[in-house]
């Protein structure tokens, strides 16, 4: 058998100290590092914060430290304001990311219902996300989601009806309706073609 190394004679290290709880000068410094890298709403702004004093929180619990609710709360309600101000000034724009993201979205393949529910889980508020999907583009979202599962206009060959109706149930289960699904999946393949080459490029 090895020998024991001392630091294994030791047993496990004991947690660091953690430290102050993170006040508004190191939350606005984990904004900027966060927002260099991802776009961001000021709800999901918020969340990454809070997070982030939720990690303090569980150091501070590991190393003994009690009574952490005042702190913790305190904590919070700076990453709230650190959040709201990095809005008030522009640099969080819900808007724009909501614009950003249902084109993207879309362009992917995904429904308007689908898109509306993304903005929604992302913190943008109804009418924000509402505006920024729109109401014009669902049929070449169905186009795009058709062409990504090889359905109707992309699909190698002529469909059964079995797999017709498989392609209006997969449309259907990704929140197109199925006016848009019939008239995707008939849609002439040439016609598709240009229509999300024109989306696309729009």
């Amino acid at each position: 058998m090895a020998p024991m190394t001392a630091r294994a004679a030791q047993g496990p290290r004991p947690p660091a100290p953690p430290g102050p709880p993170p006040g508004e000068a190191r939350l606005r410094q984990a904004a900027e590092a966060h927002l260099a890298r991802f776009a961001a709403t000021e709800a999901g702004l918020r969340r990454v914060l809070a997070r982030r004093v939720d990690r303090w929180a569980r150091a501070a619990e590991a190393f003994g430290m009690t009574d952490l609710g005042p702190l913790v709360a305190e904590a919070k309600r700076q990453a709230a304001a650190v959040a709201a101000a990095m809005a008030a000034s522009g640099v969080v724009d819900d808007a724009a990311f909501a614009e950003s993201r249902a084109r993207r979205l879309l362009r992917a393949g995904r429904s308007r219902r689908a898109a509306l529910a993304h903005l929604a889980q992302k913190g943008v508020a109804g009418e924000v996300a509402a505006e920024a999907v729109g109401e014009g583009a669902e049929m070449e979202a169905a186009l795009a989601f058709c062409r990504r599962r090889r359905l109707g206009p992309f699909a190698a060959g002529d469909a059964t009806p079995e797999a017709h109706r498989q392609a209006l149930a997969a449309l259907a289960r990704a929140g197109f309706g199925r006016a848009e699904a019939a008239a995707a999946l008939a849609m002439d393949p040439a016609e598709a073609e240009d229509r999300l080459l024109a989306f696309r490029r729009g």
